[in-house]
């Protein structure tokens, strides 16, 4: 019996995190991730999977964000019948994102069939929110640093990642045949002295590392987040403009909430309406509020209380008639909505009203993934496709990299080298093609053999090297 370790998604991309490891006697998938971006990888969400979902013992999950949590209500409607093993905060949070994903995907198909534009007939929608609720059902919580043994042959035991609330770093000790390995999956690593959340605790000992590669091509803006959102924002503020701030609901919206506060408190910025367009984030903010005095939230963030995370002038937006109300509003005013890619959402309304107006200002505050409308700003678009037009982009533009919830590249190597000594193996995954090829020779610069492993890949422990041979195709 040998042991295997097989990438069925955030491979060659950001999304889609499906790593599926065997010990020869129980075989777990750590993270079930939705493909997000780029039609092609979109309709990788459609295909059957390479495994057997009904052979998989268990599910270990790294956080809730959709490209990591969102195969998990259709993985189930495939058969899988196992336990989703996770941390507490995980599972408050996986429980309102994949009920949302699944509202969606069943909006998304009523409104292909009543318009007559999706070539099936009728357009289905890849799970059902009964999908989620089956799939939420087999969530199992474990606090962290506790053991617990999700297959035969694999122990594992979670740490702090620092990226969002109930983050984890998988640790998985893996025996077979009188054979011990550890291998570590880092899932998306958090930053150091990044406010709301705490630092990632060091890298466990370990034989083989699976790394996260988002940022492995570059380094965030270290400026001081007065002196890059003060000027545009007072700008645009002056000329009476308003400020679309795209940003996930879930970390992302309460640290941008966050920052404004602090940035209004010390009249860095003026006050002004500040509207949270997003049912879901003010969900994820009560989530949060629950663990505000808890390990899980940086000691910085201290009032108690909802509210807390949120400037005086915090406008909570659920209606959709509110929503719409907005848009008949002058400026100026800020308004934060999902989804910080603008996939999609009630932010793709706003950016309608917003983009082609030069007194405006478009921020982003996250990572762009190819195949969005956000990494079309990013790269210049002059025109967005929205709802089946085309969008004139007047508006003035700012990318804010500072505020990633995702380490950069000097950050995740410094946080690879925190462990007693180097991994004989490390994988980077979870990047595009340039930012993983870039980081590896990082890496190996810095004395640690890193292999980039492509879509589907599977490999071989082999024990007398400590190290992986590419297995044969099966």
């Amino acid at each position: 019996m040998a042991i295997t370790l097989a990438f069925h998604g955030a491979a060659g991309t950001v999304t889609g995190s499906r790593h599926l490891l065997d010990s020869g006697e129980g075989r777990i998938l750590v993270d079930c991730g939705l493909f997000q971006g780029l039609k092609k990888l979109r309709e990788l969400n459609w295909q059957r999977t390479a495994f057997d979902a009904r052979g998989i013992d268990a599910v270990v999950l790294t956080h809730a964000h959709i490209d990591h949590s969102g195969y998990l209500p259709r993985l189930v409607k495939e058969g899988f019948r196992g336990p989703i093993f996770c941390t507490a905060a995980t599972a408050e949070l996986a429980a309102v994102l994949l009920h949302d994903a699944a509202r969606l995907q069943e909006e998304d198909a009523d409104f292909a069939n009543r318009k007559g534009f999706s070539k099936h007939k009728p357009a289905l929608p890849l799970f059902t929110e009964e999908d989620a609720a089956n799939a939420l059902r087999r969530f199992r919580p474990v606090d962290y640093h506790e053991w617990f043994s999700p297959a035969r042959g694999i122990r594992t035991r979670f740490t702090n990642a620092g990226h969002i609330l109930g983050s984890a770093v998988v640790e998985a000790h893996v025996q077979a045949a009188g054979v011990e390995t550890t291998i570590v999956f880092s899932g998306d690593l958090g930053r150091h002295d990044a406010p709301l959340h705490p630092d990632p605790e060091p890298l466990p000992a370990c034989d083989t590392l699976v790394m996260e590669s988002t940022y492995g091509d570059r380094s965030h803006d270290t400026r001081p987040l007065a002196e890059q959102l003060g000027p545009p924002f007072r700008e645009t503020l002056a000329r009476g403009g308003i400020i679309l701030i795209p940003a996930f609901a879930v970390a992302r919206a309460q640290l941008v909430t966050l920052i404004l506060r602090d940035l209004i408190e010390k009249g860095d910025i003026p006050v002004v309406p500040l509207h949270i367009d997003s049912p879901m984030a003010v969900d994820v903010t009560d989530i949060y509020s629950r663990h505000l005095k808890t390990s899980e939230i940086d000691a910085d963030v201290t009032e108690p209380g909802m509210r807390s995370l949120f400037p005086r002038t915090v406008q909570l937006v659920r209606t959709v008639e509110d929503s719409k109300a907005l848009n008949r509003l002058a400026g100026p005013r800020i308004i934060i909505a999902s989804s910080g890619m603008l996939t999609g959402g009630r932010v793709l309304h706003h950016l309608t009203h917003i983009a082609p107006d030069r007194k405006n200002l478009l921020v982003l505050v996250g990572y762009q993934a190819a195949g969005t409308r956000g990494r079309a700003l990013q790269d210049g678009a002059k025109t967005l496709r929205v709802h089946g037009q085309d969008i004139a982009v007047q508006a003035r533009f700012l990318s804010v990299d500072g505020l990633s919830a995702h380490a950069d590249r000097d950050e995740i190597l410094a946080w690879a080298q925190t462990a007693p000594e180097h991994p004989k193996t490390t994988f980077l995954v979870h990047g595009e093609p340039e930012a993983s090829r870039t980081f590896a020779g990082v890496f190996e610069h810095a004395g640690f053999h890193t292999l980039v492993p492509r879509m589907g890949q599977r490999f071989v422990y082999v024990p007398a090297t400590g190290r992986w041979r590419e297995a044969e195709r099966q």
